[in-house]
């Protein structure tokens, strides 16, 4: 047994949560400790919604145990229809409660309300939140699209009416890029019939059939649904996600094939800035930056094409911690020529970058805190995130807008160490030195500590001098990464137990022959 300090997903009744409070008329009633009561936090505080979550909470004590708790889910289901008469209610248990087998499903199929009631068995010790999320939405779009099921061997051809697919309440970006999406299939003629679970209702669901096919943003959460509505109805999905320009563009594409449309007009009228500036002088300096990749496997695997393909990075590092998605981070690894990081320990994922040495770390919210203490740029592109990345303004992941939302992000990191690393070049100067205050804040403003700007990675197998270390503290940034890489590798090939100021000089004449 081994205790996390972090961990990237929460228990699955989390990412039930997710569906519940992402739905409209739907109400989820969770039997489930006074310490379980967290929702509020969660989807008021972090993700800054404006309603609560519609979750109930029995919220049993230690001396209820010893009592009835069935009854108290019976009562507090009861409670929660009077009070807030959903269209539709899911009930369970969270991972405490599970122990004590109440069996919420049987308990409220005894209470007979007049509503659907979506029984879930979300097994807390052995899945996580994504897979209680896809669990959740599938078992609700089995409930109530399933009475409308079509004969079997019904036929369905290309039609331009769709499904969104895979957004949820606390999701990295969903409803930005639900907008973008959106507004691009509009642009292509075809029609959004529901977006689900994110602004659906449980009488929405129920017409998932009538679209002729449905595309899937987020397969975490949509996949095992869409799965089965291709079997049920006969309606294809989309599997390329759009993110990045290239991949929105193959996304475009797919979609007009399934819709039996022409894809031409709407690419040619579509260009994002961020594919002209990749192309520009300007970004040259971007090409071959070394970059780690970790997050959900949606997330990880399209930033690594979009960092190789369309930012001319080197992809040192990839990763996941969505077991149920290993296979496809293994395939996207293979193409890079790395070995695939696949599992949910924080301090497995900080030893994989500091051995991989990279220049940017794209992940989540923990892969932020470890890039500030190994001092290396760093983007947030997956869940778990903080509240900062949920921003009041418009920025999506995907779509052609998205991928230059993509490129501001990943770039300007790299170049704030470009300017952090002249003014530490300059610190000298009778303007800029140590002493002096920065002179955009006035005279009256404390100095800037510049080793905090200039917080260099941690040493290689052969020990580093103090002096050699403060020489190797004043090449650029940009080249650093590479300068000791190659100083260690000079010493290990000399046989050198420690690198000295003189080291780092013969190895940079030994490797500028």
């Amino acid at each position: 047994m081994q205790l996390a300090v972090w961990t990237y997903e929460g228990p699955p009744h989390v990412g039930a949560m997710r569906v519940a409070t992402g739905m409209e008329g739907l109400h989820y009633v969770l039997h489930a400790p006074q310490g379980d009561t967290y929702a509020d936090l969660l989807f008021t505080m972090i993700e800054r919604r404006s309603a609560r979550p519609p979750v109930t909470y029995t919220t049993f004590q230690a001396r209820d145990l010893g009592g009835d708790t069935a009854e108290l889910f019976k009562t507090a289901a009861l409670d929660a229809y009077e009070r807030f008469r959903p269209e539709a209610m899911i009930v369970g248990s969270s991972c405490t409660a599970e122990l004590i087998q109440d069996d919420p499903g049987g308990l409220a199929k005894a209470l007979r309300l007049p509503i659907p009631v979506v029984a879930l068995d979300l097994p807390s010790y052995s899945k996580k939140e994504n897979w209680g999320a896809s669990e959740t939405f599938y078992q609700l779009v089995r409930a109530l699209a399933g009475p409308q099921a079509p004969p079997p061997g019904t036929q369905r051809g290309p039609g331009r009416v769709c499904n969104i697919l895979g957004p949820t309440a606390l999701g990295f970006r969903h409803r930005d890029d639900v907008r973008e999406i959106a507004g691009l299939l509009e642009r292509m003629g075809i029609e959004v019939r529901v977006t689900a679970p994110m602004g659906a209702r449980p009488a929405d669901l129920a017409r998932l059939g009538e679209a002729d096919f449905n595309v899937v943003l987020y397969p975490e959460v949509a996949g095992q649904a869409a799965a089965w509505l291709g079997r049920t109805f006969g309606q294809k999905a989309t599997r390329t996600i759009p993110i990045g320009t290239n991949a929105t563009r193959e996304f475009v594409a797919e979609v007009a094939a399934l819709a039996g449309i022409d894809a031409a007009p709407v690419l040619a009228a579509e260009a994002a800035r961020a594919a002209w500036y990749a192309r520009s002088v300007d970004s040259n300096y971007l090409t071959g930056k070394r970059v780690f990749v970790f997050g959900d496997a949606t997330h990880a695997v399209a930033a690594a094409r979009v960092a190789a393909e369309e930012m001319g990075f080197k992809v040192v590092g990839l990763g996941t911690y969505s077991r149920e998605f290993a296979r496809d981070i293994r395939t996207a690894a293979a193409l890079y020529a790395v070995e695939p990081l696949i599992g949910e320990d924080y301090l497995e994922v900080e030893a994989a970058i500091q051995a991989a040495q990279p220049e940017l770390i794209l992940g989540t919210q923990m892969e932020r805190h470890i890039a500030k203490r190994l001092g290396i740029p760093c983007a947030v592109i997956s869940a778990p995130v903080h509240v900062q990345d949920y921003p009041a303004r418009y920025s999506p992941q995907m779509g052609f807008e998205g991928a230059n939302v993509l490129f501001d992000t990943w770039v300007h990191p790299l170049m704030m160490g470009l300017e952090e690393h002249l003014l530490g070049m300059f610190r000298e100067d009778f303007e800029f030195h140590a002493e002096a205050a920065p002179s955009h804040l006035g005279g009256a403003a404390a100095p800037a500590p510049v080793a905090a700007a200039v917080a260099d990675v941690p040493s290689g197998p052969a020990g580093w001098s103090a002096e050699a270390e403060s020489e190797l503290k004043k090449i650029p940034f940009f080249v650093r990464g590479k300068a000791r890489r190659n100083t260690e590798r000079f010493a290990a090939e000399q046989g050198l137990a420690s690198i000295t100021l003189e080291t780092l000089y013969d190895a940079k004449a030994h490797f500028s022959r």
